[in-house]
């Protein structure tokens, strides 16, 4: 199935869930939020997320600077 991340068409198995991504995407375990089709998903629900074709996620990382 094809979704898109940040803007970017991404081709996943059909049955991926947002834990998935997080992995594909190498994604740290803490300070990142995920937004599919402009709602935010807690990461504690990212297990049961399963995504469908033509979702747009918004992955977003914090980083502390000045």
């Amino acid at each position: 199935m094809k979704i898109h991340i940040n803007k970017k068409e991404v081709e996943l198995p059909e049955g991926s869930r947002l834990t998935d991504v997080a992995q594909r995407e190498k994604l740290p375990n803490k300070g990142v939020a995920i937004a599919v089709n402009n709602e935010l998903v807690c990461c504690d629900d990212w297990k049961d997320h399963p995504l469908r074709e033509g979702d747009d996620l918004l992955i977003i990382k914090a980083f502390c600077g000045g």
